[in-house]
């Protein structure tokens, strides 16, 4: 994330960072970030991190980054939101949860919509452009918290 956060400031770009106090005190926060929201939980971090995007961007990452990714899919598919959400397969990093996806659904236990709600890109220069096609969102905006 830190380095996405320096890439994104070097360019010009501004940038939110939003952390659980808990994990405030342990992690060094990034200090060129252009806004810190200290929030009380990992639960409260997603739900701010959900109110203030446009899009959501599956970077190669963790159980954390899939955490959040879950999450964005399962509330698309609640129709929570119609945001994009594009998966950015670094060399294929990704492969392994499209499949599992494909299985899901080809089990029945997921509906064909959750594929179809995705946008699968392999370089940073697809990602701009699906982006950019992507469609303006529909749902309204969930209200953020004061």
């Amino acid at each position: 994330m830190g380095l996405t956060a320096d890439a994104a400031l070097d360019a010009g770009g501004r940038v939110t960072g939003i952390i659980p106090d808990f994990l405030h005190g342990r992690e060094l926060a990034h200090t060129r970030v252009s806004e810190l929201v200290v929030v009380g939980s990992m639960h409260e971090r997603k739900q701010r991190m959900f109110e203030r995007s446009d899009a959501f961007v599956i970077l190669p990452g963790g159980l954390g980054t899939l955490d959040e990714a879950f999450e964005c899919m399962t509330w698309k598919q609640l129709r929570l939101h119609d945001k994009p959400i594009v998966i950015v397969d670094v060399g294929g990093y990704w492969q392994p949860l499209l499949k599992l996806l494909d299985h899901a659904i080809g089990a029945g236990f997921a509906p064909a919509e959750v594929r179809d709600a995705l946008t699968v890109v392999a370089t940073p220069e697809e990602l701009i452009a699906a982006l950019q096609a992507a469609p303006e969102p529909q749902v309204p905006p969930m209200p953020e918290r004061a």
